[in-house]
């Protein structure tokens, strides 16, 4: 089933920008059809929605590079490589992978994309030098699982969004502390049905004797690399310029990353859960990477590293931006809403908002971009609901975003870089994986209160 939707997939499926393209087409013309506007109307509410989300856009971009910088500091790697010596078979290999991958994704995603994909290559590597077998494919595909399991995390950029002042919604919604959405039964249900469960599917999954495959040769290079670390030596050369010794000193690090630090702090000891936001998100993520490095010249380079993985979201996110901005400004917003009101009842809005959610992830392939979409409908449309809860409704959007990311490869080409693989190597487990989590997500969103 995976290797075919994979091979469907890369034939037929275009880059991620051409959906959005797309997306601005239908929304334009949906706008001049359903709403009776001109074009020339519609193209100014496209624009006018185009740079509204800058602020959101940098700090998204900053959250996914910051978490990729923070995994691969030495501290990082060096820890990375003392957990991947535990596992002694591949079930045992795949349940380690998956555990790990999924804590580090209710910290962060980012880190959980990079420090995953760390972990089953050194798992592999280890492995292949001692003979045992294990399921690289499979490895990797638990190393993506944070990419579905980080909706329930201090990372997720609905809760984050919603929780930060200023946020494109906050005159329908207000503020909903980060608390609120982290700590209530239906969150808290997903996260531990994902810790306890998923593992568990891994292990199982895991091919048994003969059927295991062996690592594919286009991956053996990338998977032979050693972890590597940046080195945090000073420069040893007695003639080094002055612009290199201030480069490898730890001071200018030790100050700014310490000051950082101190006010993330600060914030916690002064408003307790409810100073959490995406901006001191970034800034534990920014100063806890600058001290973890050690000198500035060690930073700058993993940052340049990283920056890769921001690239589709710094493009794409004006984008969505201008569809938001045709479906708010032209009053599309309240049809969408109308129309998927008529659809529930109070039982099961919730459900229709994560499935829709889910169809329209395959098309917009990003947290913060979906919300900025998909996020003025669902807050709508929970209005036209007796009894509609706003939260539950943005986690519901959350969910169903986080929920078909197993069966899109877009957050799966950092991944895939990382591990020398190629999405067909992973996209059968990742979807098997998706198919099991969905009944997690669907009893969550029926059965639990928030």
């Amino acid at each position: 089933m995976g290797n075919s939707f994979t091979r469907v997939s890369q034939k037929y499926m275009p880059d991620p920008t051409i959906f959005a393209i797309a997306l601005t087409i239908l929304a334009f013309l949906l706008a001049m059809l359903m709403k009776r506007l001109s074009p020339a109307a519609v193209l100014g509410n496209w624009y006018a929605g185009l740079w509204e989300l800058l602020t959101f856009a940098m700090q998204m971009a900053i959250c996914i590079i910051g978490g990729a910088v923070v995994a691969d500091a030495p501290v990082a790697k060096r820890a990375i490589n003392r957990v991947a010596s535990l596992p002694r078979n591949g079930p045992q290999a795949a349940f380690l992978v998956a555990a790990v991958t999924i804590l580090l994704s209710y910290v962060q995603f980012g880190l959980s994309l990079a420090g995953g994909a760390l972990l089953a290559k050194s798992i592999a590597r280890n492995f292949r030098r001692r003979g045992v077998p294990c399921e690289y494919g499979l490895l990797v595909a638990c190393a993506y699982l944070g990419q579905m399991t980080w909706c329930v995390g201090f990372s997720n950029s609905v809760g984050l969004s919603i929780a930060t002042p200023g946020h494109f919604l906050e005159s329908e919604i207000g503020l909903i502390p980060l608390n609120s959405y982290i700590f209530n039964p239906m969150n808290l249900f997903l996260a531990a049905g994902f810790i306890v469960l998923l593992p568990l599917f891994a292990y199982l999954l895991h091919p048994k004797g003969d059927n295991v495959r062996p690592i594919p040769d286009y991956a053996l290079r990338v998977v032979e690399e050693p972890a590597g670390e940046a080195s945090s030596e000073k420069a040893e050369k007695k003639s080094a310029s002055v612009g290199e010794l201030l480069n490898n000193s730890h001071a200018f690090c030790w100050i700014i990353g310490g000051m950082g630090i101190l006010y993330v702090v600060y914030a916690f000891v002064t408003k307790g859960f409810a100073a959490f936001d995406l901006n001191l998100l970034n800034a534990i993520l920014v100063f806890g990477g600058l001290l973890l490095h050690g000198t500035v010249a060690n930073y700058v380079s993993a940052f340049a590293r990283s920056t890769s993985s921001a690239s589709g979201i710094i493009f794409q996110f004006p984008l969505y931006a201008g569809i938001m901005g045709i479906i708010k400004y032209s009053g599309l917003v309240s049809i969408l809403a109308g129309a998927i009101a008529s659809i529930s009842t109070p039982f099961t809005f919730y459900f229709w908002t994560f499935l829709s959610a889910s169809i329209v992830n395959m098309f917009v392939p990003s947290g913060g971009g979906q919300w900025a979409v998909q996020g003025p409908i669902a807050v709508e449309s929970v209005r036209m609901i007796a009894g509609g809860n706003v939260l539950k409704a943005c986690q519901a959007v959350a969910y169903g975003n986080s929920w078909t990311n197993m069966c899109q490869p877009f957050w799966a080409l950092a991944l895939l870089g990382f591990t020398g693989l190629k999405a067909k190597d992973i996209m059968g487990y990742s979807t098997a994986i998706m198919l099991g989590a969905g009944l997690l997500f669907t009893a969550a969103v029926f059965f639990f209160p928030v």
